[in-house]
């Protein structure tokens, strides 16, 4: 028997999954096997981000895969999307299989405009220094200008945190002679910061590209009105537009929460999506 948080640990030792645990149990593994010790709860709130982001593209989670999750949201934002590119491209790593399922479901090629170069380079959201994550996110992109110069880009990128990093990254195209940039993130904009985890925490909340805007919009992000995370409102179409030009973007559409939900296939009150609509259970 063995335990481990990524289902990706087991294959290549031979193992096999047996079990999930579920939300709050406890189990002893002994040489006769495995005992529980808590039984689990009934309600359960797994964080969405596991799938649209930091879990590793081989591991499942609740027995749904983290890359098949990544190729439904990159589809699901091609159906609702009629921009005209030529080509479709991911920020690596973890945006690119939601490009190849953006690229697949609208028949547009996928293509490498940026390698990554990966040793020395930790993952560039967990320094907390910012300046230091700049300039890992900076250093691990390497910019193909054969590819870029003369052409019109779509980019798949898992989230827009506070969208320094990407904005650096968008202005290297245009130093690379891209004609137009298109940016498409696999969840919607993120207006709360995470309570639990650490990918999304800033020196404040403020920092989030959605609260940036939104106080660019209103003078004042402390307490957002709930139109900002319904995506059929003028508040919501505001905020992007207000990304989209301080990113210097030619168009920027985000995933609306329904198609991630659907995408992951656990029904919402088993997932949690603070960080977008800000709504927890009991």
């Amino acid at each position: 028997w063995c335990a481990t948080m990524e289902t990706s640990a087991l294959p290549n030792l031979g193992y096999s999954i047996d079990r999930y645990l579920g939300p709050g149990e406890i189990v002893r593994i002994t040489p006769d096997g495995v005992e529980q010790r808590r039984a689990p709860g009934d309600k359960m709130q797994i964080c969405s981000f596991l799938w649209v982001y930091y879990g590793y593209p081989a591991a499942s989670y609740e027995d749904i895969n983290v890359e098949a999750v990544r190729n439904r949201c990159g589809a699901a934002l091609a159906r609702k999307d009629d921009v005209t590119v030529d080509m479709v491209a991911g920020i690596p790593d973890s945006g690119t299989a939601h490009a190849i399922g953006y690229a697949n479901e609208a028949g547009i090629p996928y293509r490498r405009p940026f390698v990554k170069y990966t040793p020395t380079w930790p993952r560039s959201f967990m320094p907390q220094d910012q300046r230091v994550r700049d300039l890992v996110a900076k250093m691990k992109l390497i910019p193909v200008r054969e590819i870029i110069e003369g052409k019109r880009l779509l980019f798949c990128e898992d989230s827009i945190v506070r969208g320094t990093q990407l904005k650096d990254t968008i202005r290297r195209l245009y130093e690379c002679q891209a004609e137009e940039v298109h940016m498409r993130p696999a969840c919607p904009p993120l207006i709360f910061g995470c309570k639990f985890l650490n990918f999304s925490r800033s020196r404040s909340v403020l920092d989030l590209a959605g609260r940036t805007a939104i106080k660019e919009l209103e003078g004042n992000a402390e307490d957002p009105a709930p139109e900002y995370a319904d995506a059929s409102s003028d508040k919501y179409c505001a905020m992007v537009d207000s990304i989209r030009k301080r990113l210097n973007l030619t168009t920027l559409k985000y995933q609306e929460l329904p198609d991630l939900v659907d995408a992951i296939g656990l029904p919402k009150e088993k997932l949690c999506t603070y960080c977008w609509d800000g709504a927890t259970i009991d």
